[in-house]
């Protein structure tokens, strides 16, 4: 320890005498560009750290992802579409914001397919996602309860959503309709297939490579409490245009 001290006390008396012999002027051009240097990698790191503005939906097929995301940008449901086989991809400002006379951050909306086979498509999406909606059929919802907590598990499950603390909106859609679930039924019917997904998956095997992160508090049933990132659920109806829950998601991530 007093050798290295020894060390540290030359490098200093080097490091002065050095100075020392400078003209004035080079210490004051060495002073500038450090100066200069520690602004420049501020400003580097800032935008760097810039939050992106791709907001990602996701969801079984039929669950409304496509008529959503044209409310979203026209504001019309174009009058019912055909289940996408490649995401819908586009940069707008909400269609609610257009007639805003105060300048506002477009988003970068992905609407990614719902069939098993595309899903994969959601990974090249993800690293630089602001936020993820998890659109939910609420009226057909229970025949499709297994596999849309399926689909949750491994989007909350993913690197990518876990390291960056990506928040995600579970969106209740068609809540126009009379027979549909409400969101909080559909919030404890997904923890329970989750919580039950999880103990599955769990003793299956560890060496489960499709998953890489483990879900809720051992030895309590799962709720989206325990998840680390934001996870809540709202209700929307593409066909009728309600919304508004969903741009108040979007806004809270990509801020104007």
């Amino acid at each position: 320890m007093e050798s290295w001290m020894h060390q540290i006390e030359q490098w200093f008396q080097q490091a002065e005498q050095w100075i020392r012999q400078q003209p004035v002027e080079q210490l004051y051009l060495t002073i500038a560009v450090v100066f200069i240097a520690s602004i420049l990698l501020i400003l580097l790191r800032s935008f760097n750290r810039s939050k992106s503005n791709i907001i990602v939906l996701a969801g079984l097929s039929g669950s409304g992802k496509t008529i959503l995301f044209y409310q979203l940008r026209d504001g019309s449901s174009h009058q019912g579409t055909v289940t996408s086989m490649e995401p819908n991809d586009d940069i707008f400002v909400l269609h609610s914001e257009v007639d805003k006379k105060a300048k506002t951050k477009p988003v970068h909306l992905v609407d990614v397919p719902g069939h098993s086979r595309l899903r994969p498509k959601l990974d090249v999406f993800l690293p630089q996602a602001a936020g993820l909606i998890f659109v939910v059929d609420a009226l057909d919802f229970l025949p499709n309860c297994r596999v849309a907590a399926e689909y949750l598990y491994d989007i909350l499950t993913k690197a990518s959503i876990v390291k960056k603390k990506i928040p995600v909106l579970i969106l209740c859609n068609k809540t126009d309709k009379v027979t549909a679930h409400s969101k909080e039924f559909i919030r404890k019917q997904l923890e329970k297939e989750i919580d039950k997904l999880r103990t599955s998956r769990t003793a299956i095997s560890t060496a489960d490579v499709t998953n890489e992160y483990t879900l809720g508090v051992p030895g309590e049933p799962f709720s989206f409490s325990h998840c680390q990132n934001q996870v809540t659920v709202a209700e929307a109806s593409g066909l009728t245009g309600e919304v508004s829950q969903a741009e108040h998601f979007i806004r809270e991530h990509v801020k104007p």
